[in-house]
């Protein structure tokens, strides 16, 4: 007997259905021991979240209007599961405490956190688990980042209690008692810290698809299902922009050495993705997946005899640090630079760093390229088979895709290449049918 963690995302908790489909997965595995949830995600095109319906109601509180019926939105929102599915749960208190601290100025992070609460706290009741409330045991620090090892201690501490067990994804607490939410893919990151603190065999990540496909399925029609993937190789793709799992949710399971597996609620009988170490030993596939995304801005900096200035790219990161900007890649040559930052890292500040850097490094020349694509190619194969970027560079040529940048870690896990946005899609069509179709 093995110990399992299973984390249902918002889809898979909107509605009684859902619940109920969540309801028999669980209990079609009695490994699966310990349960995260994520807050109702939308039933339909145009539906409402509950955190922005509790967002509203604090809006009107604080500008003394009626916040009543919205709220009521809420209540009958969670009562429909409790109805629906006849769970023996007492929700009045919960709405009344939630209701009381809405009218004593909580902050917005509480409130971002009653969804999945609620949702916990309903699913805990229907399976008939512990309910567990991560408040206490997911800990941040004063400025908001999340302390892992205490973290890991607490949950193994606590988890020891319970046999079976509901807890809410998204949110911890710090020294205070003063919740603090992640600032995205919450849920997930909670359910892989669980699954270190457990030290689980597996960590199920249910969603709505069945894994991960080696491309994205609004570019490429059908694209295969990618059955393995490594640790290394997920933080690429999922780094540059392929987001079924996030990327913060990789590192407490790498920590523990816990499998990952994308399975999809709505298609339980197939095996989904699995995320491991290493690669599973029959899979030899050359290219894993292709992920990219839009927007980027590159400044192309060229100095004559730069590499022999000492200091030369130090100052160019200094330049950045000081305008809070973050980097995303910096490809150079024995003369000249490049400097890869997404639009939105630039916004209002492009005209600064130029002046910075032509006042600080004394550059010959400085070209800015706006609306740029970056596209990962990502495979452990690449780095055994001769001829792997030749294939990769001569497809997109025969294809009329200009390449304006071209980037290959040292570890050949990845070759990335910069394009026009124009020519985004273009670019992965390409590669995509010279690797897989």
């Amino acid at each position: 007997m093995g110990i399992k963690v299973a984390k249902f995302g918002g889809s898979s908790v909107a509605d009684a259905i859902q619940f109920k489909k969540t309801k028999e997965i669980i209990e079609a595995d009695k490994d699966r021991k310990y349960v995260v949830v994520s807050a109702p995600g939308k039933r339909f095109e145009g539906d409402t979240k509950i955190t922005d319906i509790l967002y509203l109601c604090k809006a009107h509180i604080e500008h003394n209007l009626p916040y009543e019926q919205l709220f009521q939105v809420v209540v009958d929102r969670y009562m429909s599961f409790k109805v629906n599915l006849e769970i023996e749960v007492d929700l009045a208190k919960e709405f009344k405490a939630i209701e009381d601290n809405l009218k004593n100025g909580i902050g917005e992070s509480y409130l971002a956190s009653r969804g999945e609460y609620l949702n916990a706290v309903l699913m805990a009741a229907y399976l008939g688990y512990d309910f567990v409330d991560t408040a206490n045991l997911i800990k941040f620090d004063e400025a908001e980042i999340l302390m892992i090892d205490e973290t890991n201690e607490a949950l193994k501490k606590e988890l020891k209690k319970h046999k079976r067990a509901v807890l809410p994804g998204f949110y911890g607490g710090n020294k205070n008692g003063d919740i603090v939410t992640f600032s995205r893919g919450g849920s997930d990151v909670t359910g892989a810290l669980i699954a270190r603190a457990v030290s689980a065999d597996v960590y199920e990540n249910w969603t709505d698809v069945s894994g991960f496909m080696m491309a994205d399925p609004r570019i490429i029609e059908n694209p295969k299902p990618i059955p393995s993937i490594s640790y290394k190789e997920l933080r690429e793709l999922s780094y540059m922009g392929a987001t079924v799992l996030h990327e913060d949710a990789i590192y407490p399971a790498k920590l523990g050495n816990v499998p990952i597996n994308i399975r999809n609620t709505n298609e339980p009988e197939l095996e989904g993705t699995y995320i491991t170490e290493e690669r599973r030993g029959d899979d030899d596939r050359i290219v894993t997946g292709i992920a990219g995304s839009k927007d980027f801005t590159v400044i192309a900096i060229y100095k004559n005899l730069m590499a022999t200035e000492k200091g030369f790219i130090r100052r160019i990161l200094n330049i950045l640090e000081d305008n809070d900007i973050n980097l995303e890649h910096i490809p150079s040559g024995i003369d000249s630079v490049s400097l890869v930052i997404s639009n939105d890292e630039l916004k209002g500040k492009l005209d600064k760093v130029i002046k910075d850097i032509e006042n600080q490094v004394s550059p010959d020349s400085i070209e800015v390229f706006p609306d740029m694509a970056l596209i990962a190619t990502v495979g452990l194969g690449m780095s055994q088979r001769t001829g792997t970027s030749a294939k990769l560079f001569t497809a997109l040529a025969e294809n009329k895709v200009n390449i304006r940048m071209i980037d290959q870690g040292s570890s050949e896990l990845n070759i990335i290449v910069g394009v026009e946005n124009s020519q985004f899609e273009a670019a992965i069509k390409a590669i995509y049918k010279a690797f897989v179709a």
